[in-house]
């Protein structure tokens, strides 16, 4: 009964995109303690597009599958997306061949920062009103 209640989608979007920003604020961490290290290449986190493909979200080219009824079968996703590291090796911002800019770097922390903490109310929201439906008579 309890593992229906806690193991909806919800739980797992929010626990995943939590977990994603917090594997981003170690690689922007990364990025910068490595500002000033020659031939330092600068990596990123992938998570929020690749969620939109898992969620159908999106822009498809070509046909899409389409629910006519609503007791047809729900359209399985094909995969469950995670967050992965990538090594931005494109650009060069200086003549030592590192290309981390700090500023960049920074402002990325603080939208992740704020990404975090949007997600940790929603999901302490969320168990409040599961907490209150729980409790209610």
């Amino acid at each position: 009964m309890l593992d229906q209640i806690f193991n909806t989608a919800t739980m797992d979007y929010l626990s995943r995109g939590m977990s994603a920003a917090n594997l981003r604020h170690e690689v922007i961490s990364n990025n910068i303690a490595n500002v000033n290290t020659p031939k330092f290449k600068k990596s990123d986190v992938v998570f929020e597009s690749l969620l939109a493909k898992e969620l159908g979200l999106d822009k498809k080219l070509g046909l899409e599958m389409v629910r006519t009824h609503d007791r047809h079968l729900p359209i399985p996703m094909k995969e469950r997306a995670e967050a992965t590291v990538v090594m931005d090796e494109s650009t060069t911002m200086r003549t030592d061949k590192n290309n981390v800019d700090i500023d960049k770097e920074m402002a990325n922390m603080a939208k992740n920062q704020i990404y975090y903490n949007a997600m940790t109310k929603e999901m302490g929201s969320f168990i409040q009103r599961l907490k209150t439906t729980i409790s209610s008579k």
